[in-house]
């Protein structure tokens, strides 16, 4: 009964969305729940806000005339990037009317927030359109295919000049405590489904072949790791064309 329960929310969702993680995002109760400071600082154990203050450096840092948060986060990076964004408007793209609702609702001027339901794997923007494009714990709950179409995505929309800002989970961590203890192992492969199979993937190597296929190059151009290397901040850069 519980592992059908998922389909009351396929209106226009990725199955694997839908199945695995409406409790989180989909279901107005774990909505509610999860976005909430100290649950969110537990889940990424006591990293969230430097994860969140690193990114939003290197945001300030970087190119942000025309900025994409692809998908909505819990916490509080929505509104502080529209902060940086200043008078300018942020771009927000998610395939759950929840989310969006939810970063709206938390947005100081709901106004500057330019929200569109949209699959982060086929996104109705124009080549080119973005000079910055943050993507935060999204990639990790994407199953492989999901998350080749959208680094591809990414690539296809931002400028030449632009960078590309990945906050995620680390190269596998296998000198790690909670990858090397068998229970808490098992309970992050189990909440994260995909995340095995985001630790065994080079995202910047994917990344670097999308843009080379699309006729673009891409480069590292800083990251920082934290939470002895559980965590990783990742700013790239789209090159003009080979």
């Amino acid at each position: 009964m519980i592992t059908a329960f998922y389909r009351y929310f396929l209106d226009g969702i990725p199955k694997y969305l839908a199945r695995y993680y409406w409790w989180a995002y989909l279901w107005s109760v774990g909505v509610w729940f999860f976005d909430h400071q100290p649950i969110i600082n537990a889940i990424l154990f006591g990293q969230y806000r430097k994860l969140m203050n690193e990114s939003l450096d290197r945001v300030a840092a970087g190119p942000k005339e025309r900025m994409l948060q692809l998908t909505c986060v819990y916490g509080e990076l929505t509104p502080k990037l529209l902060h940086q964004a200043g008078e300018k408007h942020l771009h927000i793209a998610d395939v759950a009317p929840i989310q969006l609702k939810a970063a709206c609702a938390k947005s100081p001027d709901p106004a500057q927030l330019l929200q569109v339901r949209l699959n982060a794997e086929c996104l109705a923007y124009q080549d080119n359109s973005f000079d910055r494009i943050i993507v935060f714990f999204l990639l990790h709950e994407l199953p492989p295919d999901a998350r080749a179409r959208t680094l591809a995505e990414c690539i296809r929309v931002l400028r030449p000049g632009g960078r590309l800002l990945v906050t995620e989970y680390a190269p596998l961590p296998k000198n790690h405590l909670w990858y090397r203890l068998p229970p808490s192992r098992w309970l992050l492969t189990h909440l994260e489904p995909f995340l095995g199979s985001f630790w065994h993937e080079d995202t910047g190597a994917l990344l670097r072949e999308e843009a080379e296929r699309q006729g673009k190059q891409l480069r590292a151009v800083g990251h920082k790791d934290f939470f002895a290397h559980f965590y990783r901040v990742t700013d790239y850069e789209l090159l003009d064309q080979a």
